[in-house]
């Protein structure tokens, strides 16, 4: 079986998923989610643009059938041709389809085409800088070994063409580091496809847009999996698995037993979190588990409170809906939402929607406002970037200024609360404690994909449903304050 560009950035995500894809009984596969197809779709769309604005001639063998493809990207290449689109190329067992392969000095270099950051920036500045993302890295790894084994290679190097029109070079040169990546995740994926090894699978974020998400979690259910504790890593679980196989023998253990100091005796997990991840277990394995805080904290109470949170497509680069829901002196009816919607994609839609939510927030200047990540608060900064003549960056920090602003999902849920969820996320939590969206399939992927439809058909019952949704959020915020407000300090006992 020939190993693609396509397993080897799958591999990076998920080793399960290339077994399944593989081997998997495809009677067991979920639909793929319209979100997930408006992926592709722009993805397509955005490649079909980009090379529609390339500046050289090019051979187009896009639409050139397979048998065919591999034939002629060699003749191109033998031809010497600039720049070839679409082509496809192969090595032994490895089979590439890089988007774009330039001539240059000596060979020919691959480039993709990629509809997001060619550079993951977490933690980086915004414009300049971030790490190569490893899975565009393993992909343009296997072009550029392929080439290399064709003597067609003008060297260890490939480009991104992202998606704010950069040209990014992976670099490829260093043997400790890309190429190092890369051939690790080839030798895994050989592994795998050949059945010498089966990989276990893991819960994690990756997990709720996979085609495989049913069968995986039934089978992590059935086996009582370490990585449904919340924050417990697939690397933890492996790190873990010969001493503690389950979720029901973690319960049971004492903690005493495996602490050495700070550290335990499994690399990578200190004392302090295995000992959280051992109350997690615990109270999921626990008959009637509840909620409780890890250690005290105030929350100031406020006359007027605004539950806030916003919708974003990434795709399109636009903040398309800033919503609250606005309660008075604690009373539960009172409460009322406000949302400031971008009616087209457009930079003056996204204008009007920013600042009719600034004006609302200004007119409530005294309110203390919940909200659930930082996400907010680092959309405001950069929406405050875009349009500076609406506000200025000190007064986006004085919104989000602590003495009257609460994350609480980063300051209060991770630092002080434990619950019995699978993870920590606003539906888990609301939905613990009894909440319900409108909705049936509520998620922030999904609201992304109604705005697509509602842009492209105006259709207003998808409007209003993306409002409700919103509105739901908020509203599922006031509910996770109120419960978090009941929670009390647990004891050692009581923790179990």
């Amino acid at each position: 079986m020939a190993v693609t560009a396509s397993i080897l950035y799958n591999l990076v995500e998920c080793p399960q998923r290339v077994a399944l894809d593989a081997f998997g009984d495809p009677a067991r596969r979920d639909n793929v989610s319209a979100f997930v197809r408006l992926l592709w779709e722009r993805g397509t769309l955005f490649e079909q643009q980009t090379v529609a604005n390339l500046k050289i001639p090019f051979v187009d063998l896009s639409n050139v059938n397979e048998q065919n493809r591999e034939r002629l990207t060699l003749d191109a290449m033998t031809n010497g041709q600039p720049l070839i689109y679409g082509g496809c190329i192969r090595a032994g067992d490895l089979l590439g389809k890089p988007d774009l392969l330039r001539r240059e000095v000596g060979g020919y270099v691959p480039g993709d085409i990629k509809s997001g950051r060619a550079r993951a920036t977490e933690g980086a500045d915004e414009d300049h800088g971030g790490r190569p993302k490893r899975h565009y890295a393993v992909q343009l790894g296997l072009y550029v070994d392929v080439l290399e084994r064709l003597n067609l290679s003008a060297g260890r190097r490939a480009f991104v063409l992202d998606i704010q029109g950069d040209e990014v070079e992976y670099d490829f040169r260093d043997p400790s580091r890309l190429w190092g990546d890369y051939q690790k995740a080839l030798a895994s994926a050989r592994s795998i496809l050949a059945k010498q090894v089966v990989p276990t699978p893991g819960y994690g974020n990756v997990c709720k847009l996979c085609h495989w998400h049913t069968a995986c979690l039934a089978e992590l259910t059935e086996a009582d999996d370490l990585t449904l504790i919340p924050l417990l890593r697939r690397s933890d679980r492996d790190s873990m698995r010969e001493r503690i196989a389950t979720i029901s023998a973690f319960s049971d253990i004492s903690p005493r037993e495996f602490i050495r100091g700070k550290k335990t005796a499994f690399a990578g997990i200190g004392a302090d979190r295995f000992r959280m991840l051992h109350a997690r277990a615990v109270m999921l394995k626990s008959s009637s588990p509840k909620p409780y805080l890890r250690l005290p904290i105030k929350l100031d109470v406020f006359s007027i409170e605004l539950f806030f949170d916003i919708e974003v497509d990434p795709l399109r680069g636009i903040c398309y809906l800033h919503g609250f829901v606005e309660r008075r002196n604690g009373d539960n009816k009172s409460e009322r939402f406000e949302g400031f919607f971008a009616d087209e994609a457009t930079r003056g839609a996204e204008r009007d929607a920013f600042a009719g939510a600034l004006d609302y927030l200004n007119s409530r200047a005294g309110a203390g406002i919940y909200y659930y990540s930082k996400y907010e608060r680092t959309i405001y900064r950069k929406l405050q970037q875009k349009y500076p003549d609406i506000c200025s960056p000190e007064y986006v920090e004085k919104i989000f200024d602590p003495q009257r602003a609460v994350d609480l999902y980063g300051d209060v849920v991770l630092k002080a609360t434990e619950w019995p969820t699978r993870d920590h996320s606003i539906k888990s939590l609301a939905k613990f404690l009894g909440f319900a969206w409108r909705d049936i399939h509520p998620s922030g992927a999904a609201s992304i994909e109604w705005y697509d439809r509602w842009c492209r058909g105006r259709d207003p019952l998808i409007r209003q449903r993306i409002l409700d949704y919103n509105e739901d959020d908020c509203r599922a915020t006031r509910v996770l304050l109120d419960g978090i407000r009941a929670l009390t300090v647990a004891t050692l006992d009581s923790k179990s």
